[in-house]
């Protein structure tokens, strides 16, 4: 895995539950976040922030990107080895992402990510309904290049990478379904491009699904658990508010998922 990209930094958190950067404490000021950070954060220790990106925001600069998530990563941490981002996700993504504020804390989640012992949990809404109610899809991607850009293709090919979803409904109405999906690999695109294999892809897709709409991409990293070390990261997100109201119309109910999401399993082990 290539090493994500190192960042200046600024002030640790040592509470472990679910904060905005509205948060302020009587803590000294080497270990209080800046009050300008401005994301939902739902775990923190001394080594490591779990914070809820929005949709839309890149996680690191491109060539086409005006503002990203790692942009604001030093007002998480002011130690000299820090932060960086642990993993990637797509910039229509929302939910979980998982910040290292330490080298030996970065280090310790790659090798999590590595073996595949990190829960990934997803949640989408797909359109169209999935002939049963739960199953895998295990079919390898592949990046195909093409003059208008490149896109991930399920295909046999022994250059394909291996890749697993379960998925199970969570509950359907108007030609929509609610689904999760558990990811046991780390593919690009795999939450996407697997939900198109199922017949269902994901509404808001501009790239798998053919159904064009002006619905932004309804796809959210649920939940987040790994063990680097011996601490233990519990993290659930809430989705943003367009898949939030869409959710609604499915059986969600908002005031028992932000319940849930408020919960994080905490030991810091340092």
């Amino acid at each position: 895995m290539k090493p994500p990209r190192r960042r200046p930094n600024g002030g640790n958190h040592k509470e472990n539950h679910r904060s905005d950067h509205r948060d302020s404490t009587s803590r000294p000021d080497d270990e209080r976040a800046p009050p300008l950070f401005p994301y939902p954060i739902l775990y923190r220790s001394p080594r490591f922030v779990v914070v809820e990106k929005p949709p839309g925001l890149p996680v690191h600069p491109g060539p086409r990107t005006t503002r990203t998530l790692e942009d604001v990563l030093p007002a998480l941490s002011r130690r000299p080895d820090g932060p960086w981002l642990a993993h990637r996700l797509d910039a229509d993504t929302a939910g979980c992402v998982l910040i290292a504020l330490r080298k030996q804390a970065l280090l310790d989640a790659q090798e999590c990510f590595r073996a595949h012992r990190v829960g990934k949990t997803y949640w989408a809404v797909v359109t169209g309904r999935p002939a049963s109610e739960s199953g895998t899809i295990d079919i390898p991607l592949a990046r195909q290049d093409s003059p208008s850009g490149w896109r991930m293709i399920a295909t046999p090919s022994p250059d394909a990478q291996p890749a697993r979803t379960d998925w199970r409904t969570l509950g359907h109405a108007n030609g929509l379904t609610w689904l999760e999906l558990t990811l046991h690999t780390g593919r690009t695109h795999q939450a996407r491009v697997h939900c198109a294999a199922l017949g269902c892809p994901i509404l808001g897709d501009p790239l798998y699904n053919p159904e064009k709409t002006t619905a932004p991409l309804h796809l959210l990293s649920r939940r987040l658990q790994l063990t680097p070390g011996t601490e233990r990261i519990d993290a659930t997100a809430t989705p943003p508010p367009a898949m939030a109201d869409t959710l609604a119309r499915l059986g969600y109910r908002r005031e028992e998922s932000r319940n849930q999401s408020r919960k994080t399993s905490v030991s810091d082990g340092v």
